[in-house]
């Protein structure tokens, strides 16, 4: 039994699942990147990002509100990170997000707690603005193992054997 992704079945008022979800993808690390070039100076990047973040998790192929939900905070965390490398600990708020759109098992929202733990020590590590592209660096491995871990753990039979409703 090979894991299908949960989104990759829903059915899509436009465009196709691919297109979507790289688009998706692209438009909320850049924007968060982006967001990461402003200042109160520098305005552009702030607004450029903000939108193209929130664009993205709006095209991202996912059911209900679930695109809309997780806007807000994802947006915040990533405005928060414009204090420094000692914040990098709120990027377990958009993993979180992620896994709430990619229709993630509940229990895999709890990788945010690592994630939460990870970014706090490196925000230790590098408590200065000069490191917080190490930081960033650090954080992304991070993010994106915990993401595979989750869907790996959602095509699990494990997991599946334990969610399944006992025989009646």
């Amino acid at each position: 039994m090979t894991f299908v992704e949960p989104t990759r079945a829903l059915p899509l008022r436009w465009g196709d699942y691919r297109f979507r979800y790289l688009s998706g993808l692209a438009l909320i690390i850049s924007g968060g990147i982006a967001l990461q070039g402003g200042s109160a100076h520098v305005g552009f990047p702030l607004a450029v990002g903000a939108l193209a973040h929130v664009v993205g998790w709006w095209i991202m192929p996912a059911a209900g509100l679930r695109r809309i939900w997780v806007v807000l905070p994802s947006l915040f965390c990533m405005v928060v990170l414009l204090v420094g490398p000692a914040t990098v600990g709120a990027l377990a708020v958009p993993l979180a997000c992620w896994l709430i759109v990619r229709h993630r098992p509940a229990l895999t929202t709890l990788l945010a707690v690592p994630v939460f733990i990870v970014g706090s020590a490196i925000g230790q590590l590098h408590p200065e603005y000069d490191g917080m592209l190490p930081a960033l660096a650090a954080m992304v491995a991070v993010l994106v193992a915990s993401a595979w871990i989750a869907r790996l753990t959602a095509g699990s039979r494990l997991l599946h054997r334990h969610l399944e409703a006992p025989p009646k």
